[in-house]
């Protein structure tokens, strides 16, 4: 399923609550730029306070046009302190707070 929001924890929440997960990891495969921006854009809204990473997967062969968007539409959102690569390249992670 494209576009699809999944919680770091397999607790069930009660709605609302969703957003307020540590990590929230979004699968932006299929989007097209716009599609994905506005996607992120949701995510980091409805993020809560205790929300500390959000780990965006857009693959690496199509999806270096949507880290390309990634480091130019969100390098100066307020919210996002640092943008980082992840564990390979087709993964991107906007850092909302420090670990530690």
């Amino acid at each position: 399923m494209y576009g699809r929001i999944t919680m770091s924890s397999e607790a069930p929440k009660q709605k609302g609550d969703h957003m307020d997960e540590a990590f929230i990891i979004v699968d932006l495969h299929g989007m097209t730029r716009d599609e994905a921006e506005k996607k992120i854009e949701k995510v980091l809204s409805d993020a809560g306070s205790g929300t500390y990473q959000i780990r965006l997967i857009h693959g690496f062969n199509r999806g270096t046009n949507l880290r390309d968007m990634i480091y130019d539409s969100f390098r100066y959102e307020s919210k996002v302190k640092r943008i980082i690569p992840g564990d390979n390249q087709g993964i991107t992670i906007l850092v909302l707070k420090e670990l530690f």
